[in-house]
């Protein structure tokens, strides 16, 4: 008999958080997680990988880079604890994703709904710059997220690196290639096979959000089009 999706997505988390296949990810990881940082001398870090967020009967996949070393990696959570996180809740909140615009630890009471957020790497990578194997080594991961996100419709990747995991991990997992001509732009929108739509957004890292390169204005307008999306039925 076949596992239910819920529980087989559970002992898929449980597996990442264990996952040590990256040696470079894994010392750097842990060494953030020893030595911290000034002003989380206080707090114990996670400093293992980071499992998703939500529920993977959602229709809107959120899809970023990794966690920040002294975000998720400290939190545990995706997305929380640091200025991305701060940018991306803000905007579920607002778009009625979430039920407050703030992340600040596992026990902030934040819920999502009816969106699952997950990243291209579940470690923090030194200096937010992944190698090319420990993209692969992690690629399996997101495909089988994907399998179990039975009822997904809409996928938003945040930046250039997620962008690329989704569509070779969706790739492999529908059986076909994907169109050579997608290329990463922020706004970008495609129609994929099963009724999947693809939407690409620039990340909201500081380097993007202090230079100006991504506005309030530019997210919200990705949020207002996953919800208009949404709201069209399958």
């Amino acid at each position: 008999m076949r596992m239910k999706p819920e529980k087989e997505f559970l002992q898929l988390q449980q597996r990442i958080v264990k996952c040590r296949r990256c040696p470079r990810l894994v010392e750097w990881r842990e060494r953030v997680a020893r030595e911290k940082i000034r002003r989380y001398k206080a707090e114990k870090y996670w400093g293992r990988p980071v499992p998703a967020f939500g529920s993977p009967e959602a229709s809107l996949i959120i899809i970023g880079l990794a966690p920040a070393a002294h975000g998720g990696n400290r939190t545990g959570r995706m997305f929380t604890g640091d200025g991305s996180g701060e940018w991306l809740y803000d905007a579920l909140f607002r778009f009625g994703f979430a039920n407050r615009p703030l992340s600040a630890g596992m026990d902030d009471g934040l819920i999502v709904r009816d969106c699952l957020i997950t990243a291209a790497l579940r470690c923090a990578p030194p200096g937010n710059k992944p190698l090319s194997e420990e993209e692969n080594n992690c690629r399996e991961y997101l495909r089988s997220e994907l399998r179990l996100a039975n009822d997904k419709r809409l996928v938003i990747a945040l930046g250039r690196i997620a962008f690329r995991a989704f569509l070779k991990a969706w790739s492999r997992e529908e059986g076909e290639g994907v169109d050579p001509k997608m290329e990463f732009h922020h706004g970008g929108e495609w129609d994929l096979a099963g009724g999947l739509t693809l939407i690409a957004s620039f990340h909201p890292s500081r380097q993007n959000t202090q230079t100006g390169r991504l506005t309030h204005k530019m997210f919200d307008d990705i949020f207002r089009r996953a919800r208009e999306v949404l709201a069209e039925g399958p």
